[in-house]
């Protein structure tokens, strides 16, 4: 469970920030062929998941040839096992869930900006103030209430995800070293590997409760925010 939220909390941070910065830079005036940077950004959510995953997992984090090792070999580094320790593994499945979700979160964040109206800046820009204040004065109030919505999917999705930690590094026949099981993935072992219907029925009620908990408290919130 710790790890689970551990998971949730690192990958959510590093999507708002990664986004923002990203979809920022996307609505710099002057910057040419933005619409072309943007199809290209999307191009990691229209493929399907597990091809993008397995890609990652064969191409990049390959023991012998992949091109992580590859560039750090170049860099008079040594290799990487990225997926046999559990502190390398854990980061290898941060890096492919950014891949995968940033898209999603870049398009919610630079709809966002987008509607906010430039003239608020440039009266904030008259009256001397900097980028840190028009952010916290202007931009994130303004762009709140389009964001956390997506901010909550975003966190249930990252809670339960499945397919990148189990792919990477509990799939049957290429299991590797490490040993990073969530929440679900640890779920999933109880019931089709161990055969322990009972017990994996039993967490899954559990996580359905937690679910329902933060989701709870989530709307209350976001009620509050809109107020």
């Amino acid at each position: 469970m710790l790890r689970t939220v551990l998971w949730t909390g690192i990958n959510m941070v590093l999507q708002m920030v990664v986004a923002y910065i990203i979809a920022v830079l996307l609505n710099t005036e002057g910057l040419r062929a933005h619409k072309f940077y943007k199809t290209i950004l999307m191009f990691p959510w229209a493929m399907p998941g597990y091809v993008s995953i397995l890609l990652w997992k064969m191409g990049m984090f390959n023991n012998e040839y992949g091109l992580l090792n590859q560039w750090l070999g170049k860099l008079g580094l040594n290799g990487v096992r990225w997926l046999d320790g559990n502190v390398s593994a854990f980061l290898s499945c941060t890096m492919v869930n950014l891949w995968l979700a940033l898209p999603f979160m870049i398009m919610i964040i630079d709809g966002a900006l987008q509607s906010v109206d430039k003239s608020y800046y440039e009266s904030a820009t008259l009256d001397g103030a900097g980028f840190f204040t028009k952010l916290g004065k202007i931009t994130i109030p303004l762009v709140r209430p389009v964001i956390a919505p997506a901010v909550v999917i975003t966190i249930f999705t990252t809670f339960k995800q499945f397919d990148i930690v189990y792919l990477l590094t509990q799939q049957q026949g290429s299991k590797t070293g490490a040993d990073i099981h969530t929440v679900i993935t640890y779920t999933y072992e109880k019931a089709f590997v161990t055969n322990n219907y009972g017990y994996s029925a039993a967490v899954s009620v559990l996580i359905f409760l937690l679910l329902i908990l933060f989701s709870m408290f989530t709307n209350k919130e976001l009620k509050e925010g809109y107020r």
